[in-house]
């Protein structure tokens, strides 16, 4: 693949004036930078031996980061991984997920983690939701000796417990616990236990992230949602089950508008767009065929992560991702700013430091406005 001409200095320092403002700001020399290629990346560019979403020893993935770092330093001019982790010693036991509230169970097939459901009927899923319902919530989501370790963990690592900032769904959820025709079923021929799912979704996200939040002892606002099964909902259907539950959610946590709402969704969502925009986002990820173009028609002031579909980046073919990147560019020129230049979706093992570089001389190339 070829190493295009690229002063690497001067391109972070006017991609460090780009994200101003949310990518907004007048005095942005050029289009910004979103891609800073993730810890799944390192065996292929390494040649390495690895599973990118298992598990990867505490000491190899130290040394895997900071092989990759040196190897970035060269190519992009920037360390782009951690180098510093939490030792497993001072880890705190994981507390419950949503998923496990709906009864469904967390499994790893194929190297990748599904969500599997236990309810597929009307009669199972109104059994489930009333068992919610009585749910004591922090003693079901919280390991039974959670209070000693994180007593003993702060006292000598200084692990605190994490907030609660984001989960997958809510729609990627219902599917997973539920199944997709299920629900779809569900909503044409019983609306109201549809409803009760819905506001019950709600409810959860509410109550964990206070939880969360307490133990956490965090002030933070903000909240962001994974929701790539949005696209399995109609518009009608997803006005009415999938949107209440973001309004109640971001109304709770993200009430002002200076508040992070993000919705993360890597399908070919566009017909939910005039749903969506109600919800004033401050930053969207949506699907390589959900465009800028698109996008803006209905949120002109969300700052949007994209559209460099992930496949296009995994392949390292330079002409077609300067194709990519010179339409997105010219986009963000022509609809008034505000895109921070990402892939449309994960960036995966296989994509290279090689077309990072590509992006952004692409950037340097198209995108200076």
């Amino acid at each position: 693949m070829e190493l295009l001409p690229l002063d690497t200095e001067q391109f972070w320092k006017d991609d460090a004036l780009a994200h101003k403002d949310y990518c907004f700001s007048a005095d942005a020399p050029q289009v910004a930078l979103g891609i800073r290629m993730s810890d799944e990346c390192v065996f292929a560019e390494l040649n390495e031996e690895g599973d990118p979403w298992g598990h990867t020893p505490y000491d190899r993935r130290i040394d895997l980061n900071k092989r990759y770092n040196d190897k970035a330093e060269k190519i992009v001019g920037k360390r782009l991984l951690k180098e510093t982790f939490t030792p497993p010693e001072a880890e705190l036991p994981e507390p419950k997920r949503i998923g496990e509230v709906f009864g469904g169970t967390y499994l790893w097939h194929h190297s990748t983690e599904w969500l599997e459901g236990s309810t597929s009927t009307p009669k199972e899923l109104e059994a489930l939701l009333d068992k919610i319902d009585k749910m004591d919530l922090r003693s079901f989501i919280l390991p039974p000796d959670w209070e000693k370790q994180k007593k003993m963990k702060f006292e000598e690592y200084g692990t605190t417990p994490a907030p609660l900032r984001h989960i997958r769904g809510p729609v990627t959820l219902a599917c997973s616990v539920y199944g997709i025709e299920n629900l779809i079923f569900l909503l044409f021929e019983e609306p109201d236990l549809a409803k009760r799912f819905s506001d019950t979704i709600a409810n959860v996200i509410i109550s964990m992230k206070e939880i969360m939040d307490a133990e956490s002892g965090s002030e933070e606002y903000g909240f962001y949602f994974s929701d790539d099964n949005c696209c399995m909902l109609n518009l009608e259907m997803y006005e009415y089950f999938g949107y209440p539950i973001l309004k109640k959610v971001f109304d709770r946590f993200c009430p002002d508008p200076e508040h992070m709402r993000f919705q993360h969704s890597d399908s070919a969502m566009e017909h939910l767009l005039p749903i969506l925009s109600r919800l004033n986002f401050k930053e969207v990820n949506f699907g390589p065929t959900v465009t800028i173009d698109k996008i803006r028609e209905y949120m002109p002031n969300s700052m949007i992560s994209g559209c460099i579909a992930p496949y296009t980046f995994m392949k390292n073919k330079n002409e077609h991702i300067i194709a990519e990147v010179k339409r997105d560019c010219q986009m963000a020129k022509q609809y008034g700013r505000g895109v921070n230049l990402a892939t449309a979706g994960s960036i995966n093992n296989g994509s290279l430091l090689e077309s990072m570089r590509t992006v952004m001389w692409a950037i340097v190339e198209y995108g200076r406005y």
